[in-house]
């Protein structure tokens, strides 16, 4: 590791503060993105004339290059700086929101959400930023803060779209995050200095390649799964190419002097654990911001549901966002208290409680707040957490890398949740009909399990030490250090 010399360390490098305010721009952008158009893909398919199968990869292309450029992007900006590599990331967010917004066809709308996908590089980079200009005391609240923020974010697109899309088109709900995202790309280049913390190097890109190969496979898969068939030789083949291409993956990178994703790192059990509790979150929390609306639009003569409007099942998420925001920010002031790993298992917990609650009692709109309720206390606690124990857990030189692996082991987890919870519902229904409220009740039931799993695995996660710094006892360096370094270049073994 490098700690570059600049010879006004001390005095040219924004306050904190600033540089959170700019981060948070970016970050709230990003997180709309990821779920304005879940309300509102069945509009989407009939403005573009298409079908229901094809309008899915408007998620779907998405979540594949999110999951492959993240960590790719973690370990560039460990290696040539993270706010080069922020600015670089916002502006290609930039042009696939632009992409999307002019579009007519479902074709250029899918490759337009591909090239958003990109901006998976966000969190980790942020992450990475945080630690590297955040006194030691307010790193911990900095990325609960921050892990609040994505995740309030996503349940605000799900609120928002119905109102935007009921007064002007879908079109706008890729302009409206394109402002934010402009303003996000300029701040970052001319307010956030550069990181001092380097890991220079190279990309592996053989590893890239076969990363990029699994994920694709596997997400492939789980996202067509339930209209292929889980039987179908497509399906299965997919998924053992999935598993010989991440084989393949982990030999190159273990033998590889400069590994993408550093395997011996991922061994380490503040990060694997963290990473398995995430992977089963993310199949809950992804699952809940498709079903959820699904479940609350279907018409009551069905025998179930609340013929709510796409703005109606906006508002049946707004608690989530609610709690997710207030119990995300609590997260911070209670890992020093308490530990971040009281977070994760309470957090876990409460979560596996609310889908209990969808379970057995979902046919008055109460009970769908109070297990929402449940839901955003939940997430909100353990992801915010979850962040903190992975930064705290690696050296700063691999905070991007094992932050952007940890966010995708969650989209992994919620396009596999969110596959096989369609799978659940759909079950045995023929074409052009609504699901039985038995398939949401089993549904919920797998997402309880799910998550109760989650609640189990967090206990095995090493506890952390509050108030001081990391769970490693690892030393962080405050701008006064930086000042005596100045100088000259601090290289560590």
């Amino acid at each position: 590791m490098t700690i570059d010399s600049a010879p006004s360390v001390a005095t040219a490098r924004a306050h904190y503060k600033v540089t959170f305010a700019v981060l948070l721009i970016g970050i709230t952008a990003y997180g709309l993105l990821q779920s304005l158009v879940l309300p509102v893909l069945p509009t989407i398919q009939s403005d573009l004339h298409t079908s229901q199968s094809t309008v899915t990869w408007v998620l779907t292309a998405y979540l594949l290059t999110a999951s492959i450029f993240t960590p790719i992007l973690g370990r560039l900006g460990d290696m040539i700086g993270k706010r080069r590599v922020l600015v670089a990331t916002l502006v290609i967010l930039g042009i696939g929101t632009v992409v999307a917004a002019v579009s007519t066809t479902i074709g250029v709308l899918i490759v337009a959400r591909a090239i958003q996908g990109v901006g998976g590089g966000v969190l980790p980079l942020a992450f990475g930023i945080i630690r590297d200009e955040f006194p030691p005391t307010k790193v911990s609240t900095g990325m609960g803060f921050t892990a609040a923020i994505v995740a309030v974010a996503a349940g605000a697109g799900i609120v928002l779209a119905g109102p935007i899309v009921t007064h002007l088109n879908y079109h706008w709900l890729f302009w409206i995050p394109l402002f934010m995202i402009a303003i996000a790309a300029l701040a970052t280049h001319f307010v956030i200095p550069e990181s001092p913390v380097r890991n220079p190097g190279r990309i592996s890109w053989g590893a890239a390649l076969l990363l990029s190969g699994w994920l694709v496979a596997l997400l492939l898969a789980v996202s067509e799964g339930p209209s292929w068939g889980w039987t179908s030789p497509a399906v299965i083949g997919l998924g053992a190419a999935a598993v010989v291409l991440a084989g393949l993956w982990i030999v190159v990178e273990l033998r590889s002097r400069e590994p993408l994703v550093d395997m011996h790192m991922m061994r380490i059990p503040a990060v694997w654990t963290n990473n398995l509790v995430s992977f089963l979150f993310g199949m809950g929390m992804y699952a809940t911001l498709v079903f959820i609306p699904d479940f609350v639009q279907t018409p009551e003569s069905a025998g179930y549901g609340f013929s709510a409007s796409i703005i109606q099942s906006g508002l049946f998420l707004l608690p989530l966002t609610v709690a997710m925001f207030v119990f995300g920010l609590l997260a911070g002031p209670m890992a020093r208290a308490i530990g971040s790993k009281i977070s994760v298992v309470a957090g876990s917990t409460l979560t596996s409680v609310a889908f209990v609650v969808l379970t057995v009692a979902h046919q008055q709109g109460w009970e769908i707040y109070v297990a929402t309720t449940l839901l955003g206390a939940g997430l909100g606690l353990a992801f915010s957490a979850m962040s903190n124990l992975i930064v705290e857990a690696v050296p700063p030189e691999q905070t991007g890398v094992a932050s952007g692996m940890n966010a995708n082991i969650r989209t992994i987890g919620g396009s596999i949740g969110s596959a096989v919870m369609a799978s659940i519902v759909t079950s045995g229904v023929v074409a052009g009909s609504l699901p039985p409220e038995s398939g949401y009740t089993r549904g919920f039931f797998f997402l309880a399990v799910a998550t109760g799993a989650a609640a189990i695995a967090s206990l095995f996660i090493p506890k952390s030490h509050p108030g001081r710094g990391g769970a490693t006892g690892e030393h962080h360096l405050d701008h006064a250090e930086l000042a005596l370094v100045a100088g000259g270049t601090l290289t560590e073994g």
